[in-house]
């Protein structure tokens, strides 16, 4: 009876553990494809820019053209790299570390389970 038992059991977790593997992966394999979006764990949040009446300084060239040259590379800047990239290869990263997790948890559960199937 106890053997019974312990192979249904060594069964179930076999089982569990290769179902975990396989729903990482398969997400995995989505989320690259770009099937699924990543679980979002990082958002970046626009802050509304509000124009509050300053002082005018009165600047030399020197200073203008060095703003001017600040916010052109700042432009430039935001056309090559969207603002939203950073956000989305955190959450990649976070998610293939979730992934690995996972795999090696259902990894760990597997082998209990070949474990309790040998005995």
């Amino acid at each position: 009876m106890a053997t019974k038992l312990q192979n249904l059991i060594g069964w179930v977790l076999l089982i569990l553990g290769l179902a975990i593997i396989f729903y990482a992966i398969f997400n995995s394999y989505n989320i690259f494809a770009g099937k699924f979006q990543p679980p979002t764990v990082f958002k970046i949040e626009e802050k509304e820019k509000t124009i509050s009446p300053q002082k005018e300084v009165v600047q030399g060239p020197k200073e203008e053209t060095e703003k001017m040259v600040g916010e052109k590379v700042q432009e430039q800047l935001g056309t090559m790299i969207p603002k939203d990239a950073l956000p989305k290869l955190l959450n990649l990263v976070t998610w293939s570390i979730l992934a690995g997790i996972l795999i090696f948890g259902g990894t760990q559960i597997s082998s209990l389970g070949i474990n309790l199937l040998k005995k």
